[in-house]
């Protein structure tokens, strides 16, 4: 070993430590937002079978009421906050609109324009009556 290489080794030190944070918070950055995308489809998928659920109860002839506090119940915390709107002005029609907000990992400025700040779901049932 010459004096050359080991001052050259004594001025490279610590140089990838910057590069090394750098990597680390990108990554956990894309962690967070790989995590915000799939709690977002969880929700939605959940969202969209109570709806589904609710719509199908009251084309069955259970009251209103009762569908959605069915649904509010499959829902958990998420129902807590959820928008329910009933069209029965057809009655050979049950259409319900959902609408929820999902839990927040990210800034609602990113997930904003992701599109993961909330759940609007529109189900429509139709009755059908044996012949």
């Amino acid at each position: 070993m010459t004096a050359a290489s080991t001052r050259e080794r004594r001025r490279e030190r610590g140089a990838g430590l910057i590069g090394t944070i750098a990597g680390v918070t990108v990554f956990l950055a894309f962690l967070t937002v790989a995590l915000q995308i799939l709690l977002d489809l969880y929700t939605t998928s959940v969202v969209t079978a109570a709806t589904y659920d609710a719509a199908r109860l009251v084309a069955t002839g259970t009251a209103p009421a009762t569908a959605e506090d069915h649904a509010r119940a499959l829902l958990g915390g998420v129902g807590d906050d959820a928008r329910f709107t009933w069209e029965l002005d057809d009655p050979t029609v049950v259409r319900l609109r959902v609408e929820a907000t999902t839990q927040h990992f990210l800034l609602p400025v990113v997930s904003g324009a992701l599109g993961l700040d909330g759940v609007d779901r529109t189900i429509t049932v139709r009755m059908e009556e044996l012949q």
